[in-house]
């Protein structure tokens, strides 16, 4: 019988650690959707160089929305820092804009 509870326990915990790692991995998906971000709050440049977390908030318009506004802290080279009132493309889902990132540099955005 306790064989059977701490296996259990041990499933629950396996679970419980791979779970946001196969949630992030999911992404947006296939139907994700091209937009514009205005930045209209961005947090100060670090004198560091290379990838810092930055926090950024901004308007998205695009297909689907039309003046989202978004919140986030992600990861950002130091030289490619966004600066308020800048436009950037992004994705994002078209269920929920507030999951949304860069775009690839490579991909076109159409005009909004």
């Amino acid at each position: 019988m306790w064989e059977f509870g701490i296996l259990l326990l041990l499933v629950g915990v396996l679970v419980l650690l791979l779970a946001p790692r196969i949630m992030r991995r999911r992404g947006m998906g296939p139907d994700a959707v091209s937009g514009t971000l205005l930045v209209t709050g961005v947090s100060p440049r670090p004198d560091a160089e290379g990838e810092q977390f930055v926090t950024i908030t901004g308007v998205i318009n695009g297909p689907t929305v039309n003046e989202h506004v978004v919140y986030q802290r992600m990861a950002v080279d130091v030289s490619a820092w966004p600066t308020m009132g800048q436009l950037i493309p992004v994705v994002y889902s078209p269920r929920n804009p507030d999951k949304w990132g860069f775009a690839p540099p490579s991909s076109e955005v159409p005009p909004v």
